[in-house]
């Protein structure tokens, strides 16, 4: 700290020094109503809902605008939903992830900024009670059948969109500004929009070969 104030004066190292403050204390209080089991660091400017729905592992960290949604209710539906982030995962700014159901995020993942996560649509586009296109679409149904799982070591690019259903193998990347809407082996890059594998790592040759 002392750096930090002959580089930047008074001013910004008195605001650095509040901003500590407030950050340890929003996450302390986090921690008091979570599954949680190690460190946190929750910047404070982030959205959580459903709390005692959240699993956290050691070592958890956000960027600014992190938004994570367990949703409980919408309207008369009532949902039973689970997020599970395990240890060492790390998150950029404005990352947002949602869950009706089940959302889980493996060991050592590290989730650039801007990447959407969700196990659930707006909207029932398949089955029974399908949604009606003249309603508003605030007045959708939320489905609440689907998981999103993201294996251990996995990279996940600017911008990406993971969509409900997706299961990503570990130690995979996925490409800035890709849309997952299926599966990803492990040891994968993806990239694209619905993402496509383009090469896999060969354990033998320690080299990606493209597909």
């Amino acid at each position: 700290m002392a750096s930090f104030y002959s580089d930047n004066g008074m001013f910004l190292y008195l605001q650095r020094i509040a901003q500590s403050i407030k950050s340890r204390l929003f996450n302390f209080l986090i921690s008091g109503h979570t599954n949680y089991s190690g460190r946190l660091k929750i910047h404070p400017s982030a959205k959580l809902t459903g709390l005692k729905h959240f699993s956290l592992g050691k070592n958890f960290k956000t960027g600014k605008h992190f938004r994570m949604e367990a949703i409980a209710s919408f309207g008369t539906q009532i949902f039973k939903p689970q997020i599970i982030i395990k240890d060492n995962v790390s998150a950029v700014d404005f990352v947002h992830i949602a869950a009706t159901n089940y959302v889980e995020i493996g060991n050592n993942v590290l989730l650039a900024s801007r990447v959407y996560i969700s196990d659930h649509n707006h909207g029932i586009y398949k089955g029974e009670n399908q949604s009606d296109p003249d309603q508003p679409p605030g007045n959708h149904l939320l489905d609440s059948e689907q998981k999103v799982i993201i294996g251990d070591n996995v990279w996940i690019g600017q911008q990406v969109s993971i969509l409900p259903g997706v299961n990503i193998g570990k130690g995979s990347v996925i490409g800035a500004n890709s849309v997952v809407t299926g599966n990803i082996p492990p040891y994968s890059l993806a990239v694209g929009a619905p993402a496509r594998v383009i090469k896999i790592f060969n354990r033998e040759q320690k080299q990606w070969i493209n597909v």
